[in-house]
């Protein structure tokens, strides 16, 4: 087993100081029943900790490093753009050239702002939404995370699909009541919502490859419905991209799914690993945004040039040498081959991969929603998590989390996996 003593120590001082002893809930590593790893750094597929093991990574910073830890070509750019200087609350070519970059890649955004965070980018969107249609009501997901934001931390009411009451403390009922929900994939739900709240809805809000519940695929032209509905009641489609921006094709998942939303929220990877947002969509809708039209937003570091020298160097990577079809047949591979050797030793699993995208379910049926997510087996995955730890490979500290895979995870990388996996697999 790994020596974990300066983590061990890093963590109680951090209790002392940090609210948990994180600065993210997951990172606590309370859903696997154990104490959190502190990383001291990463290199290309791997992570060294504070005790100077090593981990083959499976959570990428959760989606954004697409080319691993510490990809050369980023560095040097960001080195570069580093020696004149690094912020000046004022505009600078590297935003418009990023934004550039974007619109390009991504045919259904026609104008975008920068922001800071996820969080930031779906707050903003959902505020030019209500503004835009005169309408208040959204509608989210079970299971589908859109950041922090007040009007996305809810839980159902009593009554079903009734008005939602908040799931944390400081969010106003008055808040939460203005938010839906709704099931995954389940288009009579929609139809109801509609139908009950006419006239009521500005926007339906979606992950379009859902990646909080682990992921979890639209199915039965799902996304292409909810386009049709929204827009025959005078509403938004606002797509959550924040992880599968540029993570599932240069376009995105709504590339893949041929579905143009009227917002999209982006994140991660558009910063090459830097702390950096967007939510972009058609220009009608964008230019009510301040200083053009009466919706406010504002941040000192939107746009930060670091950020965006990173998310610049990354999305042209992307495009000069699109890693899409090489990550979705490698993932494709490891995942085929971990149901075979969970099938080998009669472990009930579902295993859900889109592109380089994937999540091990320990449940009998398939996963389509968030009720049938919650049907795997959490204190099998807390022991699946423990041993990968200790044999060295890094997973997500959550059964319900998307694993990542790079272009970096080579062939003896994968097959490093499919051993340990399949020596954890025997004592399961």
């Amino acid at each position: 087993m790994h020596n974990l003593e300066k983590s061990k120590e890093l963590y109680s001082k951090a209790k002392k100081y940090i609210p948990g002893g994180v600065n993210s809930p997951v990172r606590a590593f309370k859903a696997v029943g154990c104490d959190p790893v502190f990383i001291k750094k990463g290199k290309r597929a791997y992570l060294y900790d504070e005790d100077s093991n090593k981990y083959l990574d499976y959570v990428c910073s959760w989606g954004p490093l697409i080319f691993g830890h510490a990809n050369k070509k980023i560095i040097k750019a960001v080195e570069k753009s580093l020696r004149n200087g690094f912020t000046y609350g004022a505009p600078t070519q590297l935003e418009v050239e990023l934004a550039q970059l974007i619109t390009n890649c991504i045919p259904s955004i026609e104008k975008i702002r920068l922001v800071s965070s996820g969080t930031e980018a779906t707050m903003s969107a959902i505020r030019l939404a209500r503004s835009y249609t005169k309408k208040d009501k959204i509608i989210k997901f079970k299971g589908c995370y859109h950041g922090h934001a007040d009007s996305f931390l809810v839980q159902m009411g009593s009554g079903g699909l009734t008005f939602s009451m908040p799931n944390s403390p400081g969010v106003l009922e008055d808040v939460a009541k203005n938010t839906i929900l709704a099931n995954f994939n389940n288009k009579e739900d929609i139809k109801d919502i509609f139908n009950r709240f006419k006239g009521q809805i500005c926007a339906v809000i979606v992950e379009p490859v859902a990646g909080n519940m682990g992921v979890v695929k639209p199915e039965n032209d799902f996304l292409n419905f909810l386009s049709e509905i929204a827009h025959e009641n005078d509403s938004l489609l606002i797509f959550d991209e924040v992880i599968t921006g540029f993570r599932l094709g240069l376009a995105g998942a709504q590339g893949i799914y041929k579905v143009e939303p009227d917002i999209t929220t982006l994140g991660k990877i558009i910063g090459g690993g830097f702390p950096l947002a967007a939510f972009g969509g058609k220009s009608k809708i964008m230019d009510m945004l301040s200083p053009e039209g009466p919706v406010y937003q504002a941040g000192t570091l939107s746009g930060n040039p670091i950020a965006c020298t990173a998310g610049i160097t990354t999305i042209k990577m992307l495009i000069e040498d699109p890693p899409y079809d090489r990550l979705e047949k490698i993932t494709k591979y490891l995942t085929e081959e971990i149901q075979k050797i969970f099938k080998k030793y009669s472990i009930s699993s579902y295993i859900s991969q889109c592109g380089s995208m994937f999540t091990p379910f320990f449940c009998n049926d398939k996963v389509i929603d968030l009720d049938s997510a919650l049907k795997s087996d959490t204190y099998i995955y807390s022991k699946f998590f423990q041993e990968l730890l200790k044999g060295g490979i890094y997973p997500p500290a959550s059964q319900f989390e998307s694993w990542f895979v790079s272009t970096v995870h080579s062939e003896k990388d994968i097959n490093f996996t499919l051993r340990v996996i399949e020596n954890v697999a025997k004592n399961l």
